[in-house]
């Protein structure tokens, strides 16, 4: 992720620390590493683009996770069609990982936004942006009155890192 996404390898450590000691990701044992899965791996990218104190990643990425798809409220809905923010980047980084050349290219042309200011989540690929916010909030609408602050991953780098370290490549 540090190589491919540029993320700062002390952020990506403490936030990786922070994730580890709340039970989000997995811990290794003594001369063992943690067998981490694609959503470990989602977990962290987003623990690592939010603009939070530390303390605050464990709740924040858990809360971002939750965010529903144009705020809208799900409970009622089929199961398949309940689909949280963390869903929907779960199963984007399981296509990168095993999906086919093709699959992986049209992740390749998306952008990732995580944004800071308020919880959003927004997945932009060449057809439309796929935003996810808490229920009730105006979908597409500023949440705020301050500047919108987003981490922005480009699906080239974000296929990149997942092939990394799951692939080897």
């Amino acid at each position: 992720m540090v190589a491919h996404a540029g993320f700062d390898p002390a952020r990506c450590r403490a936030v990786a620390r922070k994730l580890t000691d709340a039970g989000i990701l997995p811990m290794g044992g003594p001369r063992k590493s943690p067998e981490l899965e694609v959503w470990h791996f989602i977990d962290l990218l987003v623990g690592v683009s939010l603009d939070v104190p530390l303390r605050a990643i464990p709740e924040t990425v858990s809360a971002y996770r939750d965010l529903a798809p144009g705020a809208a409220d799900m409970s009622g809905a089929p199961e398949h069609l309940r689909k949280s923010a963390g869903d929907y980047l779960d199963v984007l980084a399981e296509i990168a990982t095993n999906g086919d050349a093709d699959a992986r290219q049209d992740i390749s042309g998306a952008q990732i936004e995580v944004v800071s200011t308020w919880p959003e989540i927004s997945i932009c690929d060449a057809d439309r942006a796929h935003r996810f916010q808490p229920v009730g909030t105006l979908p597409d609408h500023w949440q705020g009155t301050k500047q919108r602050r987003a981490v922005t991953i480009n699906g080239r780098a974000f296929v990149r890192a997942i092939r990394a370290a799951f692939k080897g490549e």
